[in-house]
């Protein structure tokens, strides 16, 4: 047989902890030597997790059976881990028992999200209450007015600034930081492209009185929500007779007013409408959709801009879960994940470099039912 031959068939011969491959009729004195070179590794492996081992246990028994001197040692180093892996966990299972009642007139499809978030960072569990579409903002306000005396929720997280304030007028809210303002957006005009190209669409609120848009405007009932909170801004910017003689015109028109200003925006989009008055998130919201409609900004005499609010309520049931959760939706990352969805456009009104309306809040709430009055009138379906 040639030399080649004897290494077609590998033979597997296994020592200790090594694998010895040789050919079949391999030189026996070559096998033997590999095998003594595998055993000797073997030992001194076996020698050194010996030593590692008397090593390891010399340590726990000088800290066990040592002088008095190991103890202190001992003692620090388990605190040490016990503080780094318990204190943490003692927080969140002592917030694992507490809840947080919310009335929120931000819609239910961008609050959540943030709410679970806020349950997954502390424990608190939150039981949100939402309003409709149809009475938005009023109807919660409404709510919070008639539990003054029995307070059933911690916190309002309102959606525009007007009800907030007739809130904090009314002391709804604790006394001391009882609100705050978040983020912000923006009223617009909104148009659906396809029906009306920009160059001719209406500039203005002014304009939506022309008979060139009669039947082809859309808007939200002016009694609820930011719809109302921007014609009672009007009112008190233009005075009550400009502001009556542009509301008849505009009723004259005969628009589609309808249950709320994501309604308006659809109904835009669907071509349904050529030309809407609503907010910016809900012009947002059909075009993530892909509707084929464009948003308009306002002059400075018209404009509004509208915020988020917070708000503490006095007497709350959850007064220490309430302030966690109400530092928590001013903290800039979670208003910059509104931002980020299209609820809100910017987290800072300070930044906007466009002027907008600046309502006399004090006046307006003056004045609110009054002006209220004056809409059901004019707009009474």
């Amino acid at each position: 047989m040639c030399v080649a031959a004897l290494w077609r068939v590998p033979l597997i011969s296994a020592a200790g902890h090594g694998i010895v491959i040789v050919g079949e009729g391999a030189n026996a004195s070559v096998v033997r030597r590999q095998e003594r070179a595998v055993r000797g590794s073997t030992r001194a492996l076996d020698m050194n997790n010996e030593r590692k081992g008397k090593k390891d246990r010399c340590c726990w028994d000088w800290l066990i059976h040592g002088s008095s001197s190991s103890w202190p040692i001992l003692l620090l180093v388990l605190a040490c881990v016990g503080a780094v892996v318990c204190v943490p966990l003692l927080g969140k299972l002592k917030s694992r028992g507490q809840r947080v009642i919310v009335y929120c007139a931000q819609d239910q499809v961008y609050a959540e999200p943030i709410l679970a978030e806020f349950t997954r960072a502390t424990g608190i569990r939150v039981r949100p209450v939402f309003d409709s579409e149809a009475v938005k903002t009023v109807g919660l306000a409404n709510r919070l007015l008639a539990e003054r005396a029995r307070p059933q929720c911690d916190v309002f997280w309102g959606n525009e600034e007007l009800r907030t304030r007739q809130l904090a007028a009314q002391d709804v809210f604790r006394a001391t930081n009882g609100w705050a303002a978040l983020g912000y957006r923006s009223r617009r005009i909104v148009v659906n492209t396809n029906c009306l190209p920009l160059a001719q669409a209406p500039q203005s609120l002014r304009e939506l009185t022309n008979r060139t848009w009669q039947g082809r405007v859309a808007l939200a009932y002016p009694l609820f929500g930011t719809t109302a909170t921007h014609f009672l801004a009007l009112r008190q910017h233009w005075g009550e007779p400009a502001w009556e003689m542009w509301c008849r015109a505009l009723v004259a028109n005969r628009p589609f007013v309808v249950d709320g200003n994501s309604v308006v925006a659809r109904l835009v989009a669907r071509g349904e409408a050529w030309v809407g008055l609503t907010d910016s998130d809900d012009i947002v919201a059909v075009q993530r959709e892909q509707a084929p409609v464009v948003a308009l900004a306002l002059s400075e005499e018209e404009s509004l801009l509208i915020p988020n609010t917070v708000g503490v309520v006095r007497g709350g049931p959850h007064p220490e879960a309430a302030q966690r959760l109400f530092e928590f939706l001013q903290a800039p990352a979670n208003v910059g994940r509104l931002v980020e969805v299209g609820a809100l456009e910017g987290v800072e009104v300070a930044a906007m470099s466009t002027r907008t309306l600046a309502p006399d809040w004090a006046g307006l709430l003056a004045q609110l039912e009054v002006g209220m009055d004056r809409l059901g009138q004019l707009f009474l379906r």
